[in-house]
């Protein structure tokens, strides 16, 4: 998945750069700017499917790039995230346009900030294999590509209407979105929740997404969201009382 997906990482902080670029270049293929203008050429060059960009720089400021980015055609489907402060969030940007795609608050977490980002770069990758898609509009991929959770956040964040098919080994699993959320699950003879519930950990296997794949069945009772930080917990549970929990990663708080 990483050379499917072009990022443009912008951060005139030396140090936040090098630690982003470390940590999303397993994820995406990604070049750097220290600067907004330098960003805008490199993006023109070779139009990046995501930016990612600090809100404060000197000369042109985050906003600004974006909306220059905006302003062209190679450029204006770009998704894009800010780096910004609560109060730069809040005061400045979330009831502005051009509109982004997200923001990732500072300071912040360096694996935190990952996993945020990370999301997006799912939902771009899977948008990336849809348009890819044979003639019969069935999206087909391997689990070690894209991993359960990842691919339900994905069909959550593109708010997609569809069936996804999960198979691993003699195992099969039935879900059925509706903009996004998860109204319908069948794995064996577990239906809704606990069918989703079971499913989360595969990381072996292969997907299906038809996005002509419908059904009037509500099995559900929670949220996609909902389903997703239940059957973790669970998930977690189960190593922790298996004595399987693995030990605590470093974090690194990153500030401008």
């Amino acid at each position: 998945m990483a050379d499917k997906v072009k990022l443009l990482l912008v951060d005139d902080n030396p140090m936040i750069l090098a630690m982003l670029r470390g940590a999303l270049t397993p994820l995406a293929n990604v070049t750097t700017a220290t600067d907004a203008a330098d960003a805008l050429i490199k993006a023109v060059e070779d139009p990046p499917d995501l930016v990612i960009s600090d809100y404060r720089m000197p000369g042109m400021d985050g906003r600004q790039l974006v909306e220059k980015l905006r302003s062209r055609p190679k450029t204006a489907a770009a998704s894009v995230i800010l780096l910004a402060t609560k109060a730069d969030i809040t005061e400045k940007l979330s009831a502005q346009e051009p509109a982004v795609d997200d923001f990732v608050e500072k300071p912040f977490f360096l694996r935190e900030a990952t996993q945020r980002i990370k999301r997006v770069i799912d939902k771009i990758a899977l948008e990336k294999m849809a348009k890819s898609a044979p003639s019969d509009g069935v999206l087909r991929g391997n689990l070690s590509q894209m991993n359960v959770v990842d691919l339900v956040q994905s069909l959550e964040m593109g708010r997609k209407s569809c069936a996804l098919t999960l198979t691993n080994k003699d195992d099969k699993c039935e879900m059925y979105f509706r903009e996004g959320q998860v109204t319908h699950a069948e794995y064996g003879s577990l239906a809704g929740d606990q069918a989703v519930f079971k499913v989360l950990r595969w990381t072996d296997g292969n997907f299906q997404v038809n996005f002509d794949g419908k059904t009037t069945s509500q099995t559900t009772s929670l949220n996609t969201q909902g389903l997703l930080m239940e059957g973790l917990r669970l998930l977690d549970e189960a190593q922790r009382d298996a004595g399987k929990a693995g030990e605590e990663e470093e974090d690194v708080l990153l500030d401008s």
